[in-house]
């Protein structure tokens, strides 16, 4: 008996993110508001990764980002790949970064910090640690590790 494999098709216009960690593929999905986008997105979760195990990857079709919201990708995906495709090729790799600050994707998990009792208060988190994603609240100065924090 044969393999069988489930194809998707290749993205002729578009972008895809590669190399997400499989627990945090929808996070990024979440982050760059793609369940109201009305592009052609492909999802796929827990793919076989030599380099992570299990890695996600999301294809949005005729879309491209701009780098501001790259860089928020990269605060839960730092390691993730971006390639821009045209014309069924990649024309160009995007190297994430952190940026120095991040303003209204992040919630503070202080609860009494002002950005959780005040409606019309902004989150606003400087990046600490880039490598290790620790951040800290402008407001509360909480500091917050990677693994716990939470988008808005």
């Amino acid at each position: 008996m044969g393999k069988t494999e489930l194809i998707v098709k290749a993205l002729e216009n578009g972008t895809v993110i590669d190399h997400i960690p499989s627990d945090q593929t929808f996070k990024v999905v979440k982050l760059l508001g793609l369940e109201e986008c009305a592009n052609q997105v492909t999802i796929g979760v827990n793919l076989s990764s030599s380099k992570l195990g299990k890695k996600g990857i999301i294809k949005v079709a005729d879309k491209y980002f701009a780098k501001d919201e790259l860089d928020k990708v990269a605060i839960i995906a730092p390691d993730a790949k971006v390639n821009i495709i045209k014309n069924y090729g990649v024309v160009e790799k995007i190297e994430l970064s952190l940026p120095d600050e991040v303003t209204g994707i992040l919630k503070c998990i202080n609860p009494m910090c002002v950005t959780n009792k005040e409606r019309d208060v902004e989150t606003r988190f400087h990046i600490l640690d880039k490598k290790n994603g620790t951040v800290k609240c402008h407001y509360c100065e909480r500091i917050i590790l990677k693994e716990d924090l939470v988008l808005k």
